[in-house]
């Protein structure tokens, strides 16, 4: 989108035929990382087919005001459907400055005052809606708290949600906690949350995380989904410490969503692209993984990308891209 980044797209079919995508967008006149922290908004777009193109529809979760947890950034949108009610997971944040401006983005850092606030603010939320078009009923607290003393006492984010038949919920995140020093924050772990239902209430399972720089190894962008083999997760390797390769992509399986084993053969992908034009190109950055499920069958992976050597400082444009699966 001109004069935006954009990151990180989640699809769902809706009851009218049409893929609804669901897709973080923030100015670009901000630094792509740690712009998204502060003024991300969720915009929705549609097309006929799962490959695109889609076309933007309209803004679905936007600023709502510094007094709401989620009133300046919300991001990492993750949709499913259960019954008649769309749900809409994402992570959301505030700061109680003024917007960062073109005027003061020289001001505008990680360590800046709006990062430090909307950094330690980020919270895992939901909204709910009878239409993939919206309105869209936000929820004035998150889901997912922080917890002090735990893996998760800092933050939680990335959340990923599998729906079981009986409507129960399994929820896949990502948390930091507070060093021992009280004021700076850890490297990611991966936890998991059930819930008996979208509503709630959502319990942290365990006081380890399934993923952690001390346990497998670090992880991010976990998607989990379920299809006619079972329960998989496929996720950004972080420092490369089980494929090999820092930022491919790792799969591992579940039989419940909780425990969860690395698949023998783990690389699911790397940065190499094989694109329609026949030329493989090294993306800057693959990130985000998401996997579109019809019909109990996995039929196409969608992620956002960026162009540029490697480093999210050193992109000119992102996009969310979608590559069709096999299905032999």
């Amino acid at each position: 989108m001109d004069d935006y980044w954009v990151w990180g797209s989640s699809v769902i079919k809706g009851d009218d035929g049409v893929y609804h995508m669901y897709a973080s967008r923030w100015p670009k006149f901000l630094p792509f990382h740690p712009g998204w922290m502060t003024s991300s908004e969720i915009v929705h777009a549609t097309s006929n087919t799962p490959e695109g193109p889609y076309v933007f529809k309209d803004v679905a979760l936007g600023a709502r005001g510094a007094q709401f947890w989620d009133g300046r950034s919300c991001h990492n949108p993750k949709i499913i459907k259960y019954k008649d009610t769309y749900i809409l997971y994402y992570m959301g944040s505030t700061h109680p400055f003024e917007n960062v401006s073109e005027q003061n983005v020289a001001q505008f850092t990680l360590t800046s005052k709006w990062c430090i606030s909307a950094r330690w603010g980020k919270r895992i939320g939901m909204a709910i809606s009878k239409n993939p078009n919206g309105p869209w009923e936000r929820y004035d607290a998150p889901i997912l708290d922080v917890k002090p003393d735990s893996f998760y006492s800092f933050l939680t984010s990335n959340p990923s949600p599998l729906l079981r038949d009986d409507g129960a919920v399994v929820l896949l995140f990502k948390g930091r906690n507070y060093k021992e020093d009280g004021i700076s924050n850890s490297d990611m772990s991966i936890g998991v949350a059930t819930a008996p239902s979208f509503k709630g209430p959502y319990t942290v399972v365990g006081d380890q995380p399934l993923f952690s720089t001390e346990h497998l190894g670090e992880i991010e962008d976990p998607h989990i989904w379920k299809d006619i083999n079972g329960i998989h997760l496929v996720a950004k390797d972080q420092r490369g410490k089980i494929t090999g390769v820092a930022g491919d992509g790792l799969l591992a399986h579940s039989k419940d969503g909780i425990q969860w084993e690395v698949d023998p053969n783990p690389k699911a992908y790397t940065k190499l692209v094989k694109w329609d034009t026949g030329k493989t190109i090294k993306q800057g950055q693959l990130e985000r993984p998401f996997v579109l499920v019809e019909n109990n069958v996995p039929t196409h992976i969608f992620f956002a990308t960026m162009d540029g050597p490697g480093g999210f400082n050193k992109g000119t444009n992102t996009w969310n891209m979608v590559i069709p699966l096999s299905q032999k």
